[in-house]
């Protein structure tokens, strides 16, 4: 991989051919799912992570895999069970002998030290492994014995689950859902879809998707993307959002917040609007983020964050429907 410490800058128009040459090289080896590659694309561009669910077979694993190619990123993947230990994960201190006859202990650093990193089918080990990944996902550092090691940039974990109402599956802790920037769903595909996809992996020649940008870009369009102004009142905006979603609130919204939500989205909730907006400003080829963008990317932010009461968990309520009569209900402010 290239050297991808100090990234050059880059113009949006850099940023959006990029970005397009990235989804074309994507979309030869996935079929549709448009909106899932770009929203998984706007995870790392943000320097975020990104949790995929669906039901097996939709091809999660191979749009991952097809990523760290295309970015020609150094790819990790670690295959979650309820028998993977922590250690599994994140590295051990293993003791060497040397020549002379002493003994020292010497870091074997686990696949996590990677750029990108699928965690896949996360939910399928235990809580205490999959904490492993909280301080490498919030602080992209690992301890082992009282040493820290940083991971080296850029750093993404992309993690793909089944439904939680499967077997043999952990629902993942409320404190590290928060640290996925989206959470974004893997529908099952059409009939035409489905059709392409029979033809495409069942001949003789499979896509071999190009290498189109490194490390070093993918920063530099990080750091273009966190470059975005924001005006007040969509700032504003944002901040009513993620208030609204909290039924003790004054500012909640009426509906099905008071009657289905439990507790509400965090701050970095707001942050991944703010950050998911910006991104999808710069793929429409725009330097400003309009109100359109925080809706477009309001369900991958929020979905995740709100935490169902008993009743809607009974009623079958989805967040999706939450966040629905929340942007209904949430007004845009006037004159903006």
């Amino acid at each position: 991989m290239t050297d991808a410490n100090v990234p050059e800058p880059i113009s949006v128009d850099e940023f959006h051919q990029t970005a397009q040459a990235i989804l074309r090289e994507v979309g030869k080896v996935i079929v549709g799912q448009q909106t899932v590659v770009q929203q998984v694309l706007m995870c790392i561009v943000s320097g975020g992570h990104a949790l995929l669910e669906g039901v097996p077979g939709l091809g999660k694993t191979m749009l991952i895999r097809t990523l760290a190619e295309v970015l020609d990123l150094k790819f990790s993947r670690i295959q979650f069970t309820p028998d993977l230990m922590p250690a599994d994960i994140i590295g051990t201190n293993i003791m060497e002998e040397s020549e002379d006859g002493r003994r020292a202990f010497r870091f074997e650093a686990g696949p996590v030290f990677a750029n990108l990193v699928l965690a896949d089918e996360i939910n399928r080990a235990t809580p205490k492994t999959q904490s492993a990944l909280l301080e490498a996902m919030q602080e992209k550092t690992v301890t082992v014995a009282n040493a820290r090691y940083p991971l080296a940039p850029p750093f993404f974990v992309l993690a793909t689950q089944n439904p939680i109402e499967m077997e043999g599956t952990y629902p993942l802790p409320e404190a590290q859902l928060d640290r996925f920037l989206f959470k974004v769903d893997v529908l099952f595909p059409s009939a035409g879809d489905l059709v392409e996809i029979m033809g495409r992996t069942t001949g003789v020649f499979a896509p071999h998707p190009e290498k189109v940008a490194d490390g070093a870009r993918i920063l530099a369009m990080g750091d273009l993307a966190r470059q975005v102004p924001v005006a007040s009142h969509v700032s504003q905006y944002i901040a009513q959002l993620v208030v609204a979603t909290h039924p003790e609130e004054s500012g909640a919204a009426d509906g099905l917040v008071r009657q289905y939500v439990r507790y509400g989205a965090s701050p970095r909730g707001a942050q991944a609007l703010v950050l998911g907006a910006k991104v999808n400003a710069l793929l429409a080829g725009r330097y400003n983020v309009a109100f359109e963008d925080v809706q477009a990317v309001a369900h991958a932010a929020l979905r995740h964050r709100l935490l169902l009461n008993f009743e809607g968990l009974a009623e079958g309520i989805r967040t999706d429907d939450v966040i629905d009569d929340l942007l209904a209900r949430v007004p845009v402010p006037v004159g903006a």
